[in-house]
């Protein structure tokens, strides 16, 4: 049954293997989801990070050597999903909503009551009288097509209205398309501008994003230093992105205050429990080696499996160690080399797996298959 063989990855090759993947990620810039509407609500925008892979439909095959027959011709990074479609664990409680006292705003009540109608017609009105706010919606109608046909190219001109009259939901919205060079002529200084205002104003999406242009435009430890604030005031505003940074940040940074060292586990827990599957692989990686606290076996092994389930490639290569090694589960040739076999479909080398894989017996390997098999076709 090649029982010596499934016990040959040691701890210690787990552990370093586990160590490796814990080093700060290069930070992408996030392009957030295209909401604007920021009344009476701050976006909700959650950006993915690219670790998150899809792969071609399985072929169902009982035979050993299928296996191979059903490997893909590339890894296809995905588009991401919105928060509420990649839940993975239990959320946070909401946070308790602002009392409003302010004039209530009839076109925006009418575009969440679903009248864009009417909503649209109250707010041309204000819109052309130089109403920020106003313009912002109209031309979130009209980027969506909501009241009256799609026009992008006007509704970048009411975004660039809204931007220069202060709003901070249409200077990020405006900063997208002048980085892209949609709709409008790419400009990447008025583009930086008008992100650094928006952050400075209090988008959560803007705060987030601007860091990352900080990071990108000033390398090494001072551009991390500059941009921390930012990603700490976008992570307060519930952006799962921005609790992952800040929690990698506390850790690599040597020079924070150690309150804040002590808090990196707690941010990147709270970025785990919205549902981001990068995260959910680091806490799994963090408690099984004990990185930002104690270790914790059983906890790291379930948050690993979570990703694993959401598609995370690096969680399924890890949760299979996890298997192998009997880390906060019990030992399981076949659920081990199932994940593998997921993982190397993917195109995620590993020769220690590869060695495991090789050395059970081919009834283990061919219910491995067949359980892969169905985890991509369910």
């Amino acid at each position: 049954m090649g029982s010596n063989r499934f016990h040959r990855v040691i701890l210690k090759g787990l552990l370093a293997a586990f160590l490796a993947s814990a080093a700060l990620p290069s930070f992408a810039l996030a392009q957030a989801n295209t909401r604007a509407v920021t009344r009476p609500l701050e976006p909700d925008t959650q950006p993915m990070k690219k670790d998150r892979v899809e792969t071609q439909p399985a072929e169902g095959n009982a035979q050993g050597a299928a296996e191979e027959q059903t490997q893909p011709d590339g890894i296809v990074p995905s588009g991401g999903v919105e928060l509420y479609q990649r839940m993975g664990a239990a959320l946070p409680p909401a946070p308790p909503e602002k009392p409003y006292n302010g004039p209530i705003d009839e076109a925006y009540g009418a575009y969440q009551r679903g009248f864009y109608v009417t909503a649209l017609d109250k707010a041309l009105t204000r819109a052309g009288a130089g109403d920020a706010a106003a313009q912002t919606l109209v031309a979130e109608m009209m980027t969506k097509g909501l009241g009256i046909k799609r026009d992008a190219k006007t509704a970048a001109f009411w975004y660039r209205q809204a931007a220069e009259g202060g709003d901070p939901a249409a200077m990020f919205q405006y900063a997208l398309l002048l980085m892209s060079g949609r709709d409008v002529p790419r400009d990447k200084k008025l583009a930086d501008e008008f992100m650094r205002k928006a952050a400075e104003a209090g988008n959560s999406s803007a705060q987030f994003n601007w860091a990352q242009i900080v990071v990108s435009d000033n390398p090494g430890e001072k551009g991390l230093h500059l941009a921390l604030p930012f990603y700490e005031k976008s992570a307060s505003q519930g952006v799962a992105d921005a609790q992952y940074a800040v929690a990698q940040l506390y850790v690599a940074l040597k020079d924070l205050p150690q309150e804040k060292k002590a808090k990196a586990r707690e941010w990147l827990e709270r970025a785990a429990k919205a549902g981001f599957d990068t995260a959910q692989l680091d806490m799994g990686v963090w408690l099984v080696n004990g990185i930002g606290g104690e270790r914790d076996y059983d906890k790291g092994f379930e948050w690993m499996r979570i990703a694993a389930h959401r598609g995370n490639v690096a969680a399924q290569n890890k949760l299979s160690h996890l298997y192998i090694n009997a880390l906060g589960t019990r030992p399981n040739p076949v659920e081990a080399a199932k994940w593998y076999v997921l993982s190397r479909r993917a195109g995620l080398q590993d020769p220690a797996l590869e060695d495991f894989y090789l050395g059970i017996s081919e009834e283990t390997r061919k219910q491995a298959i067949e359980a892969a098999n169905r985890f991509r076709r369910g």
